[in-house]
């Protein structure tokens, strides 16, 4: 992979036989990137290599897995030459029931990249042709109608590939804004011919593990924020109800040295300032507070070995069968298991639904009376006889708790209910789609309750700058504050809070506050 940038400043991915990384993916899924193959003719080369050496097998009359064969327990079905044409056809149609969600247009151009990352291995025996189809599709920002349900994650993500697979070929459905057009129409309009699949080339779109790998290069992203997010979000905390800071003290995070646990604390020592803080009269704060380190820093430090075994994921070839020009060899295995990705997603969901359950127990702490250290009920901003009949923040640490349990119940692994299906030819599967799908699931809840608390953190420290004009907060976590001044209004009175609540979690999921800079990442 190479990167190049445009005259209007868009990145370009150039896709070829190298590496590319989940922000790769990330930045063509959210349109900060453009798609394009490697110009170097033997990269061209490389894979038209794979579907000539098809093409010679064919006339040699040699047995190829779902070329000549059947799919699946239909391996040992032979398909006449005459119909080997019409085979890949058939796949991507019979598949085509998919329900549930359709997938959105942000999670459906990172599961093309992550199909196309593969392709670009030149293990698939496709043409350049079909590589050239999919950035067309980019080009024109024809994205695929792709429902999310119907992938068990072994023997890939056949059922929501297919909707790829159709698209390329002029059928079913794309994206036109948030309308469902017909992809036939818009291929025409597009000036672009339909695709012909040529033998393996339905097989080699279909049988592999792009869905869950895009889904799970955007939830890698977003969880990674949120860690940060997390962090800034319990200064602010911290700040709200007086919190001890020396409970992140340098040398207590020296004797039990996990690396993201001490660059969690580290984070809250440049927010609040340990060395320029007395000892608070409580000697110790509440768990929420206290071990905050320890909680966000399980998912800080998971995040490179879940990076590790994404990016193996993406950087693979992952179909089957596997075409060995070099060694004119058909391998049949079974890359297009999702094992390592529905292990990620399985885990990273666990640590985000714990910061999530961070975040509440924390939210607890700043709304009641008993915990806050002297601020108002609720965080109510309301004085005077008016008082009586506002509430604050009540109904919001309600909502916040409905949150955080939807998420810590999705927290079961999906990988542990494997499912025999089609005829005990996939008799073991992954799920990782499943568990990608739950794991945005629980991000975006968290994201709800991150929101939340964002309200909940400002209102705080305008009320204990209020009481204590004297106390001054730290830059960082002023900074945040004021950011978040401009972007919602204090409480004074009871209010709908449901859209501040939108426009932040929109501010979240476009990563809008630098929360630490990359120095100190």
């Amino acid at each position: 992979m190479t990167i190049e940038e445009s005259s209007d400043k868009k990145k370009t991915i150039v896709f070829n036989q190298e590496r590319i990384s989940i922000e790769d993916v990330v930045a063509i899924a959210s349109g900060k990137a453009r798609v394009t193959l490697s110009s170097d003719p033997a990269f061209r080369q490389a894979i038209q290599a794979g579907a000539d050496f098809l093409d010679r097998l064919l006339s040699e009359k040699g047995e190829i897995y779902g070329v000549t064969t059947g799919y699946g327990d239909s391996c040992t079905v032979a398909v006449p030459l005459s119909l080997v044409n019409e085979l890949p056809h058939h796949l991507m149609t019979f598949h085509g029931c998919g329900l549930g969600q359709y997938l959105t247009p942000e999670q459906t151009k990172a599961v093309m990249a992550a199909r196309l990352s593969s392709l670009s291995k030149a293990f698939s025996g496709v043409s350049y042709a079909l590589l050239e189809q999919i950035v067309r599709l980019f080009d024109n920002d024809l994205i695929p109608v792709m429902p999310s349900e119907g992938s068990v994650g072994a023997s890939g993500d056949l059922t929501p590939l297919s909707y790829l697979a159709a698209v390329l070929c002029g059928e079913r459905e794309v994206w036109r804004g948030n309308q469902l057009y017909p992809a036939e129409k818009a291929l025409e309009e597009a000036g672009i011919p339909p695709l012909h699949l040529r033998p393996k080339e339905g097989l080699a779109l279909m049988n592999g593990t792009a869905v869950m790998t895009g889904l799970t290069c955007l939830a890698y992203s977003r969880a990674a924020y949120l860690a940060r997010l997390a962090t800034r979000i319990t200064a602010m905390a911290s700040f709200t109800v007086d919190g001890n800071a020396y409970h992140f003290d340098e040398m207590l995070f020296e004797v039990k040295p996990h690396p993201g646990q001490q660059q969690i604390a580290a984070w809250l020592r440049d927010d609040l300032g340990v060395d320029a803080l007395p000892y608070r009269d409580r000697i110790q704060d509440r768990y929420s507070l206290r071990c905050a380190p320890h909680v966000i820093g399980v998912l800080q430090d998971a995040l490179p070995f879940f990076r590790q075994l994404v990016e193996n994921e993406l950087n693979s070839a992952n179909d089957n069968p596997i075409i060995d020009v070099t060694g004119e060899r058909v391998l049949h295995g079974g890359h297009f298991y999702g094992g390592h990705i529905a292990f990620a997603m399985d885990s990273m969901k666990n640590a985000v639904a714990n910061i999530a359950d961070l975040l509440d127990r924390q939210m607890a702490l700043l709304v009641d009376v008993r915990y806050n250290n002297g601020l108002p009920a609720n965080l109510s901003g309301s004085e005077g006889v008016r008082a009586s009949i506002n509430h604050g923040l009540k109904a919001l640490q309600i909502s916040v708790s409905a949150w955080t349990a939807e998420a810590l119940k999705l927290t079961m692994p999906a990988s542990v209910f494997s499912r025999s299906t089609e005829c005990h030819n996939q008799d073991k599967v992954s799920m990782g789609t499943i568990a990608a799908r739950d794991c945005i699931r629980v991000i975006e809840l968290t994201e709800q309750v991150a929101a939340a608390l964002l309200i909940a953190v400002r209102q705080g420290m305008m009320l204990r700058m209020k009481q204590n004009p004297a106390t001054t907060p730290r830059p960082n976590i002023l900074s945040m504050y004021e950011e978040l001044c401009r972007e919602i209004e204090a409480v004074m009175e009871d209010r709908r809070l449901e859209p501040d609540l939108r426009t932040l979690i929109t501010l979240i999921h476009e990563q809008a506050w630098n929360c630490y800079t990359e120095e100190n990442r």
